[in-house]
């Protein structure tokens, strides 16, 4: 793998997308530590060091920003409106007619579709935002510190923190499209692999100082054994797919013929991605949220608290599980159509081997999809239960980085960029990034 590196660092357009790259990475992890005018550092600092603000929704968005939002930086918000605006135009088109027309004009369309989501990305940007400068004026960033983060609250104030986030917000959306067009990979999930892992020296070494065996050594190479386990089965899973077979007719144009060759239509075993995960702790985030802004004393409020703020309750566990399977068979339901690929193989002269083309092969491909989809969703919820067998064992908090969204997000974005690198250097017949 070394000499890989080096060979892609030889060859000189390779190595210029590769210093693009790192260059745009260090330029994006230097806004997550510019502090937002307005903002006492000082008692964020404070607060930082003394609470436990790793779990909700606050987390969730603190996780992707690489630990900008909870520092209320110029990055606060990170990539999560681009992302958030991402999944609701794709959602959104199965709904919308015009939307579902764009996407079928092919690259007109789809720059269109782009240009809808930037839009959304600003608008969501703006009401996050102002949301999370609430949240810190009220006390609700962090549980327990009485420190005030936003000493001055006039609405001049208010107005300058929510443009300068929103601003942070659209440079990195615009980073990760330039990483898109002279890097290397998709440059809003580089940007997103190095918020995630940016948090890794940290989270493994609070693990180590946390433990009580062998000055908390043991923890810390146990943990590293699961990252390593967890890795492996996600590689395992990700690379895991169901080829069905096709078979295209042969025809006669003039004297030339066409077709007669024979392809395969890939389905993963986690056809849904990290969505069904995003989607859950969103949703469970929610009641946390609005329990923590009422105030109330209330028995439901308690109850809330009780179930859904630490997050290795029974309860949680059980509907968290739940919503992953439902999220994973609905994400896709709505991203893989059956009747269209089927009509299209028709349209083509293609056919699955041993059943009739047009609809009996639409029921084919839903019952294969079906089938794989149950354990495909399985595995989201296991891996998502990893963070709160190591807040039991390693004491660790809820979004350590082995375990749920973000070993998801790593795995999948190294794996596509590790292709792109390799498919780059076998075009110049070298023996590629992996051997």
């Amino acid at each position: 793998m070394l000499t890989a590196f080096a060979r892609a660092f030889k060859t000189p357009d390779l190595r210029k997308k590769l210093l693009f790259t790192l260059g745009v990475i260090v330029l994006y992890r230097i806004g997550t530590h510019v502090p937002v005018p307005g903002v006492n550092y000082a008692n964020v600092e404070f607060c930082t060091e003394r609470t436990h603000a790793n779990s909700g929704l606050f987390g969730l968005v603190n996780m992707f920003s690489g630990g900008a939002l909870l520092q209320i930086t110029v990055f606060a918000l990170g990539i999560m409106p681009y992302i958030t605006a991402s999944i609701i135009l794709q959602l959104l088109t199965v709904v919308i007619p015009r939307l579902e027309a764009l996407k079928k004009e092919g690259q007109t369309g789809q720059a269109k579709i782009t240009q809808y989501t930037r839009y959304l990305t600003v608008a969501l940007a703006a009401l996050e935002g102002t949301a999370l400068v609430a949240a810190a004026r009220a006390g609700s960033l962090f549980q327990g510190c009485t420190r005030q983060i936003v000493p001055d609250d006039s609405v001049f104030t208010t107005i300058t923190m929510v443009i300068t986030m929103t601003a942070g917000t659209c440079l990195t959306m615009w980073l990760g499209e330039l990483v898109t067009d002279r890097g290397i990979g998709n440059g809003m999930s580089i940007l997103m692999f190095i918020s995630i892992a940016a948090r890794f020296p940290g989270a493994l070494w609070q693990v180590k100082l946390q433990g009580k065996l062998a000055g908390g050594w043991i923890e810390f190479f146990a943990v590293i054994l699961v990252g390593v386990a967890m890795v492996a089965l996600v590689v395992f899973v990700e690379q895991a797919q169901r080829r069905i077979p096709v078979q295209y007719a042969k025809r006669m144009i003039g004297r030339r013929s066409y077709g007669g060759t024979s392809t395969y239509i890939p389905l993963k075993v986690n056809q849904a991605g990290v969505i069904p995960v995003i989607f859950a702790s969103s949703l469970l985030s929610i009641p946390a949220l609005i329990a923590r802004f009422s105030g109330s004393k209330a028995p439901w409020a308690a109850w809330i608290a009780t179930v859904f703020t630490k997050g290795d309750h029974p309860v949680y566990l059980a509907v968290y599980v739940l919503l992953i399977v439902f999220f994973a068979f609905f994400y896709v339901a709505i991203s893989f159509n059956p009747e269209e690929v089927a009509d299209n193989m028709k349209k083509h002269g293609g056919f699955v081997p041993g059943i009739r083309a047009g609809r009996p092969t639409a029921e084919y491909l839903g019952y294969v999809l079906n089938r794989i989809t149950w354990p495909g969703s399985l595995y989201l919820g296991l891996i998502a239960l990893v963070p709160t067998m190591e807040l039991v064992l390693f004491h660790a908090n809820q979004n350590f980085p082995f375990g749920g969204t973000s070993i998801l997000i790593i795995v999948s974005v190294g794996l596509e960029t590790v292709k792109q690198i390799e498919s780059r250097l076998q075009q110049r017949n070298y023996e590629g990034f992996l051997r």
